[in-house]
């Protein structure tokens, strides 16, 4: 593959650095920009504000991440990171009804946020041709004159706010995160408003860590229990590095989690299943409580915009943000990568058009999963048409039937896990089972 000229990355969160080792394969030079500081160290840091919560791989973003980075799975597991089985070691709720294990095996990895980000940084660092720049804000874009052709970024070093800067690129990529500017300056160009959606749940977390000892959840690495109507609580316990249990609990809708011990087990206590308020009442705390608040989840429909630059991708939590709760932010950070690395291979022809069309189709699924789940919230705004209710009964009674079938519940757990896409739970042989439960329940 031939390589020619430079990129530019605004953003260096796991979504801007495996878009870098993508982008490495055909530029010469690939300048990663982000306004923090990046230390070497595995601490958290502000432009990432969900780093510390629970966190872990999905099984799609698993075998996404080792096909960008070969190895890296490895790497983490023997820095402390739990590789598990997400159907077997971990335990799912959805609503009040537990999911029975389903085959084949589906690989995830337990890992924190922070150390997630710092190894594939390490990485990305030392690939021929890729340089991270921290502490600089990318204040605009520069344009060619007709506007049609974005020809590089504005920088403004946090050292000197006076020395405003240009760097030239044949491709600019904003994995900015939610607070992308994109939108405006593209209306500041003179092009259209990106179409979005946005659906308003604020999401309240708090999240603690404790030390896991082999006693815990009879030797399970986690538990998940989502929201669902009748109680706006959901929350998980993930194994991370260092030992530790990761516990994160969230209220939707103003309902917000204590931070005090007391508090925190009461909220937890309340949670299906009883494996978060095990670890919370017997394991021993490693730090204070942290909370982050999370207003709204929105989608950019960049694939509707009818002119568009070329020289310009959008992608990460640029393009879609999703409930942290659900873990898939990183997964499908790491899928649209391989996607940018798939058709970059083809060519930079068109590459805007061809890129955000794919990414529709591989956002869709873990989009609908949480707005289709946050929309049962009767509280919420947005139009449910006919068939959206029907969907959702039908997903009601299909969550009933996986408590007790595990072909059902595994069906629904690699959905999850972004390896199977959400209208296999609509194929025929699920939807009988779902039926033969619902008629055998009677």
């Amino acid at each position: 593959m031939e390589e020619t000229g430079r990129a530019v990355v605004v953003g260096a969160g796991i979504a801007g650095l495996l878009a870098a080792r993508a982008l490495s394969d055909v530029f010469e030079r690939v300048a990663v920009i982000d306004r923090d500081v990046l230390t070497a160290g595995a601490t958290g840091r502000r432009g990432v504000p969900q780093g510390p919560h629970a966190h872990a791989l999905l099984a799609g973003g698993t075998a996404a991440l080792e096909h960008l980075l070969p190895g890296l799975g490895d790497e983490l597991v023997a820095g402390g990171a739990v590789r598990a089985d997400l159907q077997h070691d971990l335990r799912w709720y959805s609503g009040d009804h537990r999911l029975r294990a389903g085959r084949p095996r589906l690989e995830g990895v337990g890992v924190s946020g922070v150390a997630l980000e710092r190894a594939v940084r390490d990485r990305v660092r030392a690939l021929p041709g890729v340089t991270i720049i921290g502490a600089c804000d990318v204040v605009g874009l520069t344009s060619a004159p007709g506007r049609d052709l974005v020809t590089g970024v504005r920088l403004l070093p946090r050292a000197d706010s006076a020395a405003e800067t240009r760097l030239a690129a044949d491709l600019v990529v904003d994995a900015g995160g939610r607070a992308s500017r994109t939108p405006a300056w593209l209306e500041e160009m003179g092009y259209q408003r990106v179409p979005e959606e946005s659906v308003e749940i604020g999401l309240a977390c708090v999240t603690r860590h404790y030390r896991r000892e082999p006693h815990h959840l009879d030797g399970g690495l986690g538990a998940v229990a989502g929201f669902h109507p009748g109680t706006r609580r959901g929350g998980c316990v993930i194994a991370q590095e260092g030992d530790r249990f990761a516990v994160t609990v969230a209220g939707v809708l103003g309902e917000h989690p204590p931070g005090d011990h007391a508090g925190l087990l009461a909220f937890a206590e309340s949670l299906p299943g009883g494996e978060v308020a095990e670890v919370v009442r017997t394991a021993q705390p490693l730090d204070d409580p942290v909370r982050m608040s999370w207003p709204r989840h929105t989608r950019r429909y960049y694939e509707r915009v009818r002119r568009f630059p070329d020289g310009l991708l959008v992608l990460g939590d640029a393009l879609c943000t999703f409930n942290p709760l659900h873990g898939q932010g990183a997964s499908v950070a790491a899928l649209e990568a391989q996607l940018l690395a798939r058709l970059l291979a083809h060519g930079t022809d068109r590459l805007a058009r061809r890129f955000f069309r794919a990414a529709a189709s591989l956002v869709h699924g873990p989009w609908s999963i949480g707005r289709g789940t946050d929309l049962r919230f009767p509280e919420l705004g947005g139009r449910r048409t006919a068939a959206a209710r029907l969907v959702a009964a039908y997903l009601d009674r299909y969550r009933a039937a996986a408590a007790g079938d595990p072909v059902l519940g595994g069906a629904l757990v690699r959905v999850f896990a972004l390896t199977s896409p959400p209208a296999r739970l609509f194929a025929p042989d699920l939807v009988a089972r779902v039926l033969r439960h619902r008629a055998g329940s009677r």
